[in-house]
């Protein structure tokens, strides 16, 4: 039986979905393709019709990953007053909701040491997300790359450290710090 093309992108579609969400939540080398298909509603002998490899799988979640979180932050900096996206941008990276939820947030914490030691394939679509995420930011502190590649370490690093904490006071203190510490950056 032979599927429309609208049809393959909507499946393709939720096998990134499926796939985003659980690297987010467990990373890669613990997430199975036979897991990622049966999240997207999916038997598992579907996955070659859509990605030649589990590589290539991570490489476009990543890619589809952060793209959605720039979007989603893109918007929140669009709802607020202009001398105040930057800002609005870091505290909802830095919230909470953002820490307690990592199968919905931003996946850039939780796979990068992952993704350090993957495929340079991986690691190039990584590197150029990342990349067009500093200058999401840059475009917000006035086109300065350099102050956005500091925002954002501060940003991934300091949820990534709020995330692996046991301590519930220990990691809202290192939110609050990597809050204060991002809009330091931002006053320079």
């Amino acid at each position: 039986m032979s599927y429309t093309k609208s049809h393959k992108t909507k499946v393709r579609g939720k096998i990134l979905k499926s796939a985003s969400q659980a690297f987010r939540t467990n990373g890669i080398k613990e997430v199975s393709v036979p897991q990622i298909m049966k999240g997207a509603g999916l038997t598992h002998g579907g996955f070659y019709a859509h990605f030649e490899s589990k590589d290539k799988l991570v490489a476009e979640a990543c890619q589809y990953a952060i793209e959605e979180t720039t979007a989603f932050l893109q918007k929140a900096a669009d709802q607020a007053p202009a001398n105040q996206q930057i800002q609005t941008v870091i505290d909802n990276y830095l919230s909470k909701h953002h820490r307690n939820m990592p199968e919905e947030g931003c996946i850039i914490p939780t796979l990068s040491s992952e993704i350090s030691r993957s495929s340079q394939e991986v690691r190039q679509v990584f590197t150029e997300e990342i990349d067009g995420f500093f200058d999401f930011v840059s475009t917000l502190v006035r086109e300065d790359k350099i102050k956005s590649i500091a925002i954002v370490s501060t940003m991934v690093g300091s949820l990534l450290l709020a995330r692996s904490v046991d301590d519930p006071g220990l990691s809202d203190a290192i939110l609050d710090a990597g809050k204060e510490y991002a809009k330091e950056i931002v006053s320079k």
